[in-house]
């Protein structure tokens, strides 16, 4: 069959005849209503995956104060890692934390030197972190500044005389490297040597599915050597483990608010760093 130039061109462009006829693919405009429902509906998933995320696999948090010092900063930000000791209520987020929930399921147990968040029930369920140093069943007490687990002192070595804050004040101090029994190490300091108001204290009998906390920064820690304030914890009360850090700003000289100051602020050799 012989076609003209002219059909030819038209059959191929598909601007004449039945078979030539272009297909419309352009999906008919929405109305203002389903661009709405459909930007509500991207913003509820990418809300619920977000919060999935948070409860079942690792939830962000912040340092507000220097009770983990030196180890862990003001402005230092870091994940949490939940499956590492399973979920309980705590696991939750605000205000799923309130719910009237016992009990921890996929429960494994701290190692003695884990650094963990949980919340405080004697301080309006707020978060806290700290060390574990007691495990259930331990008998904790400080003696001179020498923190003793079942009667057996904590291997303590001095490393020197560092330029830390006390009561708000810089001061010199002396610092610790504290070995656990499972080798876990970590430096603490002491800002009023072994003379601080919690150095001689305890002993400390931790009950069953309790743990004994402590912060590294040892005379400006609240922590479990002061009861009415935080005492033991139970198990069910903590949040996870402490794994790494993604972000640090120099939270005493800036604050959080401050974005056009970070690029000064921001501690750039801490980003990323593990939490021992």
């Amino acid at each position: 069959m012989a076609f003209s130039l002219k059909e030819l061109g038209a059959k191929l462009t598909g601007k004449s005849g039945v078979e030539g006829d272009q297909v419309k693919t352009e999906a008919p405009k929405m109305t203002a209503a389903e661009e709405a429902w459909d930007l509500a509906k991207t913003v509820f998933f990418a809300v619920a995956i977000a919060l999935v995320l948070r409860i079942i696999i690792f939830q962000p948090f912040n340092i507000p104060s220097g009770s983990m010092k030196p180890n862990l900063l003001i402005g230092d930000f870091l994940v949490v890692s939940k499956p590492s000791y399973g979920y309980s209520r705590a696991s939750l987020v605000w205000p799923l934390t309130r719910l009237p929930i016992e009990g921890r399921i996929f429960s494994s147990e701290p190692e003695r030197g884990d650094v963990v968040v949980f919340k405080n029930r004697k301080d309006g369920n707020k978060d806290y972190i700290k060390r574990v140093v007691g495990l259930p069943g331990d008998e904790v007490q400080m003696i001179g500044g020498h923190l003793h687990i079942n009667g057996e002192p904590i291997k303590k070595e001095f490393i020197g005389m560092m330029t830390v804050k006390c009561d708000g004040r810089p001061a010199q101090a002396p610092a610790y490297l504290e070995t656990m029994d499972n080798g876990t190490s970590y430096r603490v300091d002491e800002c009023h040597g072994d003379n601080g108001r919690l150095d001689n204290i305890g002993p400390f009998k931790v009950p069953a599915e309790n743990y004994f906390m402590m912060g590294d920064n040892r005379d400006q820690s609240q922590d479990s050597r002061v009861y009415s304030l935080v005492g033991y914890v139970p198990l069910d009360d903590v949040v996870g483990k402490a794994e790494r850090l993604f972000f640090s700003v120099n939270g005493e000289n800036t604050q959080i608010w401050e974005v056009w100051e970070w690029p000064f602020a921001i501690r750039y050799g801490r980003i990323f760093d593990p939490i021992d």
